[in-house]
């Protein structure tokens, strides 16, 4: 199955392409709902978690992590924030390989797995899992507005973007390029191209 990584910053269209390419047919995966999985009750990861951040962390009758807690904790400064990306990459990267191994996706194995990943520049050790990088990208204002349009505050758009690796970044990391300065029709319409390329259609 030819596994791509699919990224971009708040706004991009790089959930929008996801959807398209999973209408497609392709299997979709979400890098931040495995990064909520191994958290999940019982999970490795969250005994480490706790060795790090505290055992108070987790509920003793259920099982489950207090995220908000972690949150508050981890993200107090730059070195904790570290510590749990350090932690939790190693998980998320197995939690990874297995899906894309067992063969999780069902019985139809899909021509295509697309990843889509929130910030590349955290995920780099993991892209020797994909064949391809695909990366939308958008001018900054062009973004700030889209995401205005759709109720984000317009500082807090800024915020997330701080956070993320810049369209330069992205470009020089990947494999393709998908440009989404046009409108949606453009992007879909690109998306699509880039899928009857290799001969899925």
């Amino acid at each position: 199955m030819y596994t791509v990584f699919l990224a971009g910053g708040t706004a991009s269209g790089k959930s929008s392409a996801a959807r398209e390419l999973e209408r497609l047919g392709a299997w979709r995966i979400d890098l931040d709902e495995l990064s909520r999985a191994v958290l999940a009750p019982g999970e490795p990861c969250v005994a480490e978690v706790c060795a790090a951040f505290g055992d108070d962390l987790v509920d003793p009758q259920t099982g489950e992590l207090d995220r908000a807690l972690l949150a508050r904790r981890a993200f107090a400064e730059p070195e904790s924030a570290e510590l749990l990306e350090k932690i939790e990459l190693p998980h998320i990267r197995a939690m990874l390989a297995r899906m894309l191994t067992a063969g999780i996706c069902g019985q139809r194995e899909p021509a295509c797995c697309v990843v889509e990943v929130p910030l590349l520049d955290r995920v780099e050790s993991m892209t020797d899992l994909a064949d391809e990088v695909v990366a939308v990208t958008c001018p900054l204002g062009v973004r700030r507005e889209r995401a205005r349009l759709r109720g984000m505050d317009p500082d807090d758009f800024d915020r997330r973007v701080a956070r993320q690796p810049s369209d330069d970044y992205l470009r020089s990391h990947a494999t393709t390029v998908i440009d989404n300065s046009g409108d949606e029709k453009d992007l879909l319409s690109a998306v699509r191209d880039w899928w009857d390329a290799h001969g899925w259609a």
